[in-house]
């Protein structure tokens, strides 16, 4: 059975959308947005010389928040943009042509051009259709899901991983320091040099009821950090206080959301973010998170450095592909 692409049922609907992209009154944007204040959630200069202020800075926003913005994080704006300009490319390719990078009916790999991708409650749908591919370590990468056009696609997104490692280091080390671990312990907690890099891109078009839809419903990201580049159409929203606003959008900055794994290595002191996105009546919105995934294999719980009489273990520990399968089906955690 052919999969329906929500690019094609938006290039049809014009005054209504189907029935199964229509939200629950307690998800619909419209009546659960806090309307006229954008939330200007933490932004962090991470070119700081001073490493105590920058840790004191990630800190307080990865406790408090959850998400914040960094700004001078030294990947160039040249880099940015080719990597925004590649991306929409691809989505406006003839759907045959990005069909050929479809992910394999039952196939177990989330790699690949796709619309759907967790079981939704009462079979609703996002507003949203996607491009999944692996962009680091090399021996992850599978180019098959690597489109080849635009031809400079692969140039580009290996341009953009290798920048990309900085800017996760430095965090992933501020986070460490910030629980009063070693510099290189929360990394290698949660697998190192094998963390996989996983870009996904976030293809939202125009919504005649954007009132009545989101992109992605709320949720929060199951990895441990998501580095994202939105393009400038609002869309990312974030819950505060169990309400729900609209995020700022910076040019050029990189949104860090704290993943759920993060929240269980630092036994709960850095809270996983609840967010979602909304989607625009005339215009095309574009998101590009990188996921940065544990291994499979391994095991991940609190930190035992942080456990102790005072502090006893807040999260089972369980190999991330447990996680993982649970998160995506809704099932719950064995």
């Amino acid at each position: 059975m052919e999969v329906e692409r929500v690019q094609d049922i938006a290039s049809l609907s014009k005054e209504t959308i189907p029935e199964e992209f229509i939200r629950s009154s307690n998800e619909q944007p419209a009546l659960t947005t806090v309307c006229g204040t954008v939330l200007e959630v933490p932004v962090i200069d991470l070119s700081d010389p001073d490493e105590e202020e920058l840790v004191k800075a990630i800190v307080e926003a990865s406790s408090n928040w959850g998400m914040f913005q960094v700004v001078n994080h030294g990947i160039p704006d040249e880099t940015i943009r080719k990597l925004k300009e590649v991306g929409q490319a691809f989505f406006e390719l003839p759907q045959e042509e990005k069909e050929a990078y479809a992910k394999p009916p039952g196939s177990q790999t989330i790699e690949g051009y796709g619309t759907k991708l967790q079981k939704e409650v009462q079979g609703k749908r996002g507003w949203v259709d996607h491009l999944f591919n692996k962009i680091w370590p090399p021996s992850q990468i599978n180019y098959q899901f690597w489109p080849k056009n635009p031809p400079s696609y692969r140039e580009t997104n290996e341009e953009y991983a290798k920048h990309m490692h900085g800017v996760a280091s430095k965090l992933f080390r501020c986070l460490s320091l910030g629980l009063g671990l070693e510099g290189d312990e929360m990394k290698a907690a949660l697998g190192g040099d094998d963390l996989v890099y996983l870009l996904k891109i976030n293809y939202y078009p125009p919504c005649p009821r954007p009132d009545l839809a989101l992109g992605v419903p709320a949720h929060t990201d199951m990895s441990t950090l998501t580095i994202l580049v939105p393009n400038d159409v609002q869309g990312l929203q974030a819950c505060r206080d169990d309400h729900w606003y609209d995020v700022e959008y910076i040019p050029n900055a990189l949104v860090v959301h704290i993943g759920d794994q993060i929240e269980i290595v630092s036994n709960g002191k850095y809270k996983s973010v609840l967010h979602r996105t909304t989607v625009n009546k005339e215009r095309t919105r574009i998101s590009w998170p990188v996921f940065l995934e544990p291994p499979s294999n391994l095991k991940i719980g609190p930190h035992p450095k942080l456990i102790n009489e005072a502090n006893p273990p807040k999260f089972e520990s369980k190999l991330y592909s447990e996680y993982h399968a649970s998160k995506l089906n809704k099932t719950p955690p064995s």
